[in-house]
């Protein structure tokens, strides 16, 4: 159709523009261990603007010898940042991000960018995203020795958890083969590559993804902060809600009212050491209906 040659087109592009420097690799998570293992020199790990980020990255760098900093030390060897933030929905604009970068990361620095809930933008989100900076990357890793690799877990937006589907875009070329080098073979197996080729070219799948998330998130954001009082954040792009529920009790029963009914949440204690929230994911108003009538005992 031309619908799914325009975005095999875009696709090719997008390609042709980073190959040098693009690997794919087993989910992010890979990707994530080998630049942490061979990408940088081992020293001091700091997160991005907070500490209640994906712990996959602080698990990598503890794990191969880093110690972790706070995150305005400049003394870092490696930052990894998320935008937007998972958990917390904050989201930096691309010329917002960068100067963030420069700030952080005055010389000899690596730092990975997970933009993996970045496309949800909408359909102009490379053009606010770190794959529309390549010169600025190029003149950072040249000046500066801040080498930025932008990190993208394809198995969330695609919906294919048991596909494990991962890129990074590295600074360089040569960087980009020094980690390479480190890859086992087949990391991305032939099926995997097959459903690849057919998910790119699914614009219909995308387009529906942009025209029902926001609007069905700003819905249940509305029915979260009038019906019980709590405080949602969030970009309101982004396909999950992290609500502050102001109470360590009352977000502890949130999450047992909605296991018992089969719409589990996610509670923002573990990991995250934010007992008073949870997150849930989008849903469309009738699967969201089954939530909320689980937790009126709260409202």
């Amino acid at each position: 159709s031309t619908q799914s040659t325009w975005g095999r087109n875009r696709f090719r592009l997008a390609c042709e523009t980073h190959k040098s420097r693009l690997l794919l690799g087993n989910g992010a998570s890979e990707l994530i261990d080998l630049i942490a293992r061979c990408g940088t020199t081992v020293g001091g790990w700091k997160p991005g603007v907070s500490r209640c980020q994906y712990k996959e990255y602080e698990r990598a760098a503890v794990s191969n010898g880093y110690h972790v900093l706070d995150s305005d030390d400049p003394s870092a060897t490696l930052m990894c940042m998320v935008n937007p933030c998972n958990p917390t929905g904050h989201y930096m604009q691309v010329e917002e991000l960068k100067a963030y970068i420069e700030r952080q990361c005055p010389n000899r620095c690596t730092v990975m960018v997970d933009e993996s809930m970045q496309p949800w933008l909408g359909p102009e989100w490379r053009e606010d995203s770190l794959l529309s900076q390549s010169e600025w990357i190029a003149d950072m890793a040249r000046s500066k020795l801040v080498k930025i690799y932008i990190i993208h877990s394809w198995t969330k937006l695609w919906s294919c958890a048991g596909i494990r589907l991962g890129s990074f875009v590295a600074p360089t070329a040569e960087e980009l083969e020094k980690v390479k080098s480190h890859q086992i073979p087949w990391s991305v197996n032939c099926l995997g590559l097959k459903f690849l080729s057919a998910a790119i070219a699914d614009t219909e799948y995308m387009q529906k993804t942009w025209d029902c998330t926001t609007s069905w998130r700003e819905s249940s954001r509305r029915h979260i902060e009038e019906k019980f009082g709590w405080k949602v954040y969030g970009a309101k792009f982004t396909s999950w809600l992290w609500v502050d529920t102001g109470s360590v009790e009352t977000a502890s029963r949130a999450v047992e009212l909605a296991k018992a009914a089969g719409t589990p949440v996610r509670s923002g204690k573990p990991g995250y050491e934010e007992p008073t929230y949870f997150r849930f994911a989008v849903r469309c108003p009738e699967k969201q209906a089954v939530l909320f009538k689980a937790l009126e005992p709260l409202a």
